[in-house]
């Protein structure tokens, strides 16, 4: 590729800067770690761009901290799936990173292909097609994340969802956007619930559940922080702990465990991080791709009623 065309694709680090981007801050703890979060990002995406192999790709991904490196292979995941639009004549890159080292990574791969969706404005019907039945619902919670993230004021404050979200699409859309409030206001938990609040109720659920993911696998909070999260959620809880089921899960397929998604699962699950992985795993045995609900929702619906038991 033209070196012209990979200076264009390329994203500016102080993109993540909480003063860049006009979040809240309250704890510059919580600030630090979540700037750090967004830079491990675009050090995926960056190293993915550069198009030099999946090798080099692989060697260049596994520098980074085990803890963060998730985020690294979600943004390499935006990166390849951007080349494979950008270069039709070879786009089978995402594939290939899918069914190779990527593939432990899954989850945050396919969060990273959202990141895509949103900021070329392209039609979600024809790439949910040519992604996983099950997972490639991810994408469009990546779609949900990167408004969020990019474009607060519109989403959070005005609460503004993309024409190319409808259907069962926009409550994926809303999982996202709940994750993208852990960074937006600062994991400050008054905040978060302040936002959510603000919304429509019939959007909730969503949103909790996606903030049960962010403090799971994001972190950035004390156990106090995660103990008000879970008292501020009140009904929702089962969304909260199924959010952060799926973190676990996440850790657990990529061998990156964090001493944070355990603390948050024994606080919102109840249970262990590999417990609550295990609760995944037992929900998703159980799904046959004949339902009339998407197969993501009824995954999710089966973990949040275990945990309805539970918590």
């Amino acid at each position: 590729m033209q070196q012209l065309l990979k200076e264009s694709l390329k994203i500016s680090p102080t993109e993540t800067n909480f003063d860049r981007r006009g979040f809240y801050k309250n704890n510059s703890q919580s600030e630090k770690h979540l700037e750090t979060v967004g830079q491990t990002f675009l050090l995926g995406y960056h190293a993915a761009i550069k198009d030099e192999g999946l090798k080099t790709l692989e060697f260049e991904l596994n520098q980074v901290e085990l803890e963060l490196r998730g985020f690294a292979f979600e943004g390499a995941g935006m990166g390849l799936a951007l080349l494979d639009i950008i270069t039709p004549w070879n786009k089978k890159r995402l594939q290939l990173y899918l069914e190779g080292f990527g593939s432990s990574h899954i989850y945050m791969v396919y969060v990273g292909v959202g990141w895509v969706l949103a900021r070329l404005n392209r039609g979600i019907e024809k790439a949910l097609q040519q992604l996983d039945p099950l997972l490639g619902w991810l994408a469009i919670d990546g779609y949900g994340f990167h408004q969020g993230y990019f474009h607060w004021p519109q989403s959070i404050e005005n609460q503004q969802v993309p024409k190319a979200i409808s259907g069962y699409a926009y409550r994926v859309f809303d999982q996202g956007l709940g994750r993208s409030l852990w960074f937006v206001k600062g994991a400050d938990i008054d905040q978060i619930c302040e936002a959510i609040t603000n919304f429509s109720q019939k959007r909730h659920a969503d949103l909790w559940s996606g903030v049960g993911l962010a403090c799971a696998y994001a972190g950035g909070v004390d156990v106090w922080a995660i103990k008000s999260l879970r008292e501020v959620a009140k009904s929702y809880q089962p969304q909260l702990a199924q959010g952060a089921a799926f973190a676990a899960k996440a850790r657990q397929r990529a061998r990156n465990p964090a001493k944070h998604t355990e603390l948050a699962c024994e606080i919102l699950c109840g249970l262990s991080a590999a417990s609550a992985a295990e609760i995944t795993d037992a929900a998703k045995a159980q799904i046959f791709p004949n339902s009339s609900e998407p197969m993501y929702e009824v995954w999710r619906s089966r973990i949040q009623a275990q945990f309805t038991q539970e918590v």
